[in-house]
């Protein structure tokens, strides 16, 4: 285990002079805050860094492994939040600039990893022991206060609503660590779906749209396929589940219409959608009228959406689960498509389309 830890800690700060601490910090924000405290700085890296991504994953393993099969809510939770990293920070420090240091990190909404091993929150308490157990029961995952307001907004909303969620059920990303999907790359995306969905609605009907006419009336589309799209298309008879798959894709199309200020609003996800309202803000816009929308909705709306579908979604599959009815109405179908497009938006895991994650 000590063998990995070392090579955990690459890059490495200097080698500790006398009593200096050796940390390791993992944040989730996009920019890091000024540093301005005593320390010396061994090494910076953010996404931009290619072996940032290999870094993580060896981080997360080790995480998952010191836990010997175990996988308890803190040790998860601490996996998320690496999953969520774009800034890694190591430093060496004196023991008397640690609470500067912690203030710091409470900033940067980072984690500790220290060279004994153990995971510390920005307060100074263990997350996770270095004897593969859960530390101080105290310590907290960090998240941003803007991310803790958005919670409490939409618990308030679902108590009105009466959907129960979970108290402890985390907040969602939020605006310091956003990095939205770019406008050119929603609407890119927006009609790839719909070229997939009609061509699956018409594969329902006596008279399919023939890929060859989609092709030419929306190449931008095609250029912006998914492999697992693209495989669709080619199928001159797909199987009914595929069909299905991909006529629930109007779902989604909404989500991206919506961000791109095509449709007023997300209408509570207890009914589906609107397809012939779908369908002709594409048809009558056309791509080049589409391509003058020049921005995506706000990032506090975009993010209001995802805590609200996110929650909705828990609450929806719980009832799945245990069988029971599902609350306020929920379709769980229309959830899937939200919550799927909704994590792209905000590149939730770093993932495209086709490797999307909807956890609850």
């Amino acid at each position: 285990m000590f063998k990995r830890l070392k090579q955990l800690l690459n890059p490495t700060p200097p080698a500790p002079q006398g009593d200096e601490i050796l940390v390791n910090a993992y944040a989730t924000v996009a920019h890091l805050p000024p540093r301005d405290f005593p320390h010396v700085t061994g090494g910076l890296r953010g996404l931009a860094d290619p072996e940032l991504a290999r870094h993580l994953n060896g981080f997360m393993h080790h995480v998952a492994d010191a836990g010997q099969g175990k996988m308890t809510r803190t040790r998860y939770h601490v996996i998320r939040h690496i999953q969520r990293v774009q800034q890694h920070a190591s430093l060496a420090l004196a023991p008397a600039d640690m609470p500067a240091m912690l203030a710091w990190a409470q900033d940067a909404n980072a984690i500790l990893f220290m060279a004994d091993g153990s995971v510390l929150d920005p307060q100074g308490r263990a997350l996770l022991k270095p004897a593969a157990a859960d530390g101080d029961s105290q310590a907290a995952l960090p998240y941003p206060p803007a991310a803790w307001d958005r919670k409490a907004r939409t618990d308030a909303f679902l108590a009105q609503r009466q959907v129960t969620v979970p108290a402890d059920l985390p907040p969602v990303v939020s605006e310091p660590e956003l990095r939205l999907r770019t406008p050119e790359d929603v609407l890119r995306r927006m009609l790839a779906l719909f070229v997939v969905a009609i061509r699956a609605e018409s594969l329902t009907g006596e008279r399919p749209i023939a890929v060859a006419d989609l092709q030419q009336r929306f190449p931008p589309a095609f250029a912006g396929l998914t492999e697992l799209e693209r495989d669709f298309l080619a199928k001159d008879a797909p199987t009914a589940q595929e069909i299905t798959q991909f006529l629930w894709r109007y779902e989604a199309i909404l989500v991206l219409q919506w961000a791109l200020g095509l449709q007023e609003a997300l209408p509570f996800p207890d009914a589906i959608c609107d397809v012939a309202a779908i369908s002709s803000t594409v048809i009558e816009r056309g791509t080049e009228g589409l391509r003058k929308q020049p921005v995506v909705r706000s990032a506090a709306e975009v993010l209001d959406a995802l805590d609200l579908h996110y929650r909705l979604h828990w609450a929806s599959r719980q009832a799945l689960l245990k069988k029971t009815a599902v609350p306020a109405g929920l379709n769980d179908s229309v959830l899937q498509e939200r919550h799927h497009a909704l994590n792209w938006l905000v590149r939730f895991e770093d993932r495209e389309w086709d490797e999307v994650d909807t956890p609850t």
